[in-house]
């Protein structure tokens, strides 16, 4: 079990990355990511302070804790250019946030992720074919969230990355120690996505080969 997609008080998480580490760790978990929330003001903030944080407890800690970030309702135009930056400071998983129904998104951030090369798409609301397409051919995994709200487009992105070729992801956006997901509950969402429970298996396969054995 692995989740890509979290954050810590860095953003607006309730933990700090030692705790939030450690609950994963008693449920099981190989690897977790933290990716909180930034724009031009803070990225340079939390980058190295998520490494920090790696640097010391990857020495212990039976659960791998990866340094991300998450880019949040920067404009299109300016994604690209963050993504680079933040490689450049070090993170490990760069997710973009995907133009969910349940904020006001500005249209273009699902473009402007794929094009600017970002590891995963998080809730990409109602993504259209062509972005699908683009995904597939970037190599950008979409993401099926566990998040109330932001999963309520799940079974389209499910459906139209099947027909289409995209990677998939299955992520909690964890802000507090009751979203993260057992591995049965996170199997289950794969499933309420309409994915057959080989696919999710596969899903999950796909993924670590990309983000956990590289």
């Amino acid at each position: 079990m692995f989740d890509l997609h979290c954050h810590s008080i860095f953003s607006d998480g309730e933990l700090i990355p030692a705790e939030l580490l450690r609950r994963v760790a008693v449920m099981g978990y190989e690897a977790i990511a933290i990716t909180d929330h930034a724009d031009h003001a803070n990225i340079d903030l939390i980058i190295p302070r998520i490494l920090a944080a790696a640097r010391a407890l990857n020495q212990v800690s039976p659960t791998k804790l990866m340094a991300g970030i998450e880019i949040t309702h920067v404009p299109p135009m300016m994604i690209p250019e963050l993504i680079s930056r933040a490689r450049a400071l070090g993170a490990e998983i760069v997710v973009v946030h995907g133009e969910t129904l349940v904020e006001p998104v500005e249209p273009g951030t699902n473009m402007a992720a794929i094009k600017g090369g970002a590891d995963i798409l998080a809730h990409p609301g109602l993504i259209t074919e062509e972005e699908v397409k683009l995904a597939a051919e970037y190599g950008v995994f979409l993401e099926l969230s566990g998040r109330k709200g932001h999963c309520l487009t799940n079974g389209h992105v499910a459906h139209l990355a099947r027909r289409l070729g995209a990677n998939l992801v299955i992520n909690s956006d964890g802000h507090a120690p009751e979203d993260f997901m057992t591995p049965e509950f996170a199997f289950k969402v794969g499933l309420g996505a309409g994915l057959s429970p080989k696919e999710v298996e596969k899903l999950y396969e796909i993924a670590r080969k990309r983000f956990l054995e590289e």
